[in-house]
């Protein structure tokens, strides 16, 4: 009887019971990690908000060198003209002055001129948010608020980006074709892009990966892969 239940009971130890555990301070660091992919969201946020915002109010969007006879330097941006007269006398200005949106020489300008801008306040909110998900504590309002600014910085890129496909259908307005001679749609002519629109392009390109980061910025978003123990 006792060697029948000594057999019951061996084959009950053969048994392994496995439990999953993390290892020791494995979570610390995670949260760790986490911490600074939210600081670096943050930092990349805020850095392309501002390189989007410069590029935007730059006047070197199509440009033009003055040439030795009587053509003076020329310059378009998405709100602004500057031009150099032969005196050396240079001037930038708004197309039709503050509060005539409707002066800019082309609708595919004012189209363009809606979409960057607005995409532009867009990203600035979301990074406004993000400022304040850093210091917001672990929990369900943090994840939401990182899901909601992800979701803003997409549909900035979007916005931006359309934007700036639309502009160069203004290079076929009479205004540019004054200056850059046998300029038409996506051909700027004598003109030449300028840096404003490859910075603006530069920084649509980047603002690419914010949702990416915007999704492992909360601090709970702990993804360990753990570690069988066996008892």
């Amino acid at each position: 009887m006792h060697s029948l239940l000594d057999r019951k009971k061996k084959k009950k130890d053969r048994g392994v019971s496995v439990r999953l555990e993390p290892p020791a301070g494995s979570l610390t660091r995670a949260q760790r990690m986490v911490g600074c992919v939210g600081c670096f969201w943050l930092l990349l946020s805020s850095c392309l908000v501002a390189v989007c915002s410069f590029s935007f109010i730059s006047p070197a969007w199509i440009v033009k060198g003055g040439s030795f006879k009587n053509k003076e330097p020329v310059s378009f941006g998405l709100l602004w003209h500057c031009s150099q007269s032969l005196d050396q006398m240079s001037g930038c200005y708004t197309f039709g002055g503050l509060g005539k949106f409707n002066e800019i020489p082309s609708s595919s300008w004012q189209t363009s001129a809606v979409l960057c801008c607005g995409g532009c306040a867009l990203l600035a909110l979301s990074s406004l948010l993000a400022v304040v998900i850093v210091f917001l504590p672990n929990g369900l309002c943090e994840r939401r608020l990182c899901t909601l600014a992800g979701y803003m910085q997409m549909a900035a890129v979007f916005i931006m980006a359309s934007g700036l496909l639309v502009y160069p259908f203004g290079l076929n307005s009479a205004t540019v074709k004054k200056y850059c001679e046998n300029s038409s749609i996506y051909y700027a002519g004598d003109c030449q892009i300028g840096w404003g629109y490859m910075l603006a392009i530069v920084g649509v390109m980047l603002s690419v990966f914010l949702p990416f980061f915007a999704k492992y910025a909360p601090k709970e978003h702990i993804s360990l892969t753990p570690i069988p123990t066996i008892l």
